[in-house]
């Protein structure tokens, strides 16, 4: 989907960090947000610097006349922490939604919204706060701009307006395990160590690190077989090294699954063969 053209325009001054613009300057029209729905309500699972795209949906009432032309003014979705006039952290949509009238009255106009939510961890998520629960609004903002620079004045003027608790979305940190068994070959009998790492995306540096004193479990898929099979637990140590050892017994596949934390999404390693003599 396109970009807001107004964004590009006003350089930002729409965007989230531009949400300081004085109270005086914002617009507000009589704007009715309802059934908002972000990543069709499941958790929004975030990395280290791949945009995440996920889906939202809402219906949006507006006065007859007023038109929404995604150029000089737009509607769209916001998730935030904190308070609305407070915010800890908050990003905004970018992107121009897929409208169409479902009701209408003498005053009113009531649209069924989809479109998609953009989010890029290297410039929206900061810190480990933002593993939450973040809430839903919607918001409108228009801009005025005057760009011909002949009588030496450029202006621009722009306004925002808010509405805030109207759903809610949950994000968490994407998670990376590996698994290796060695040695390999190995003689029936004989032990086989399975090592691995349980990493998970860090938002204050960017990189993936250590996750540490968490439950992995340890799987394996005989050679043949769809199906894995629990042999152990093993918890991760200092820089989120998994270790366990376990007796060889026929071919197959080793692997560390990790099922997730409130803050952290599930994992699973890609299974390490091994070949059994």
């Amino acid at each position: 989907m396109r970009k807001l053209a107004i964004g590009t325009v006003v350089s930002g001054a729409l965007a989230l960090s531009a949400l300081a613009v004085p109270a005086a300057q914002a617009a507000t029209p009589d704007l009715v947000f309802a059934d908002m729905v972000v990543n069709k309500g499941k958790t929004i699972v975030a990395g280290t610097t791949a945009e995440v795209t996920v889906p939202v949906t809402y219906s949006l009432t507006r006065p007859t006349d007023l038109t929404i032309d995604y150029e000089n003014n737009f509607a769209g979705v916001l998730l935030y922490r904190g308070t609305l006039s407070e915010q800890d952290n908050s990003i905004l949509n970018a992107n121009v939604p897929t409208c169409t009238t479902t009701a209408t009255t003498d005053t009113t106009v009531t649209e069924s919204c989809s479109g998609t939510f953009t989010i890029d961890p290297s410039f929206d998520l900061f810190e480990a706060a933002d593993a939450t629960t973040w809430k839903v609004g919607g918001w409108y903002g228009h801009a005025t701009v005057d760009l011909d620079d002949s009588d030496d004045q450029v202006s621009v003027e722009s306004g925002y307006s808010m509405w805030g608790n109207k759903g809610t979305a949950k994000i968490q940190r994407a998670a990376k395990l590996t698994a290796n068994a060695s040695p390999e070959p190995v003689k029936k009998g004989k032990t086989i160590t399975v090592t691995g790492k349980l990493t998970r995306a860090n938002w204050e540096t960017g990189k993936y690190s250590g996750y540490v004193s968490q439950k992995a479990t340890l799987q394996f898929r005989a050679k043949g077989s769809d199906t894995y099979s629990t042999v152990k637990t093993a918890t991760s140590s200092t820089g989120g090294y998994l270790k366990s050892t376990v007796t060889a017994s026929k071919d197959g596949y080793y692997r560390y699954v990790f099922a997730g934390t409130t803050t952290t999404a599930a994992a699973k390693a890609t299974g390490d063969y091994i070949d059994v003599q």
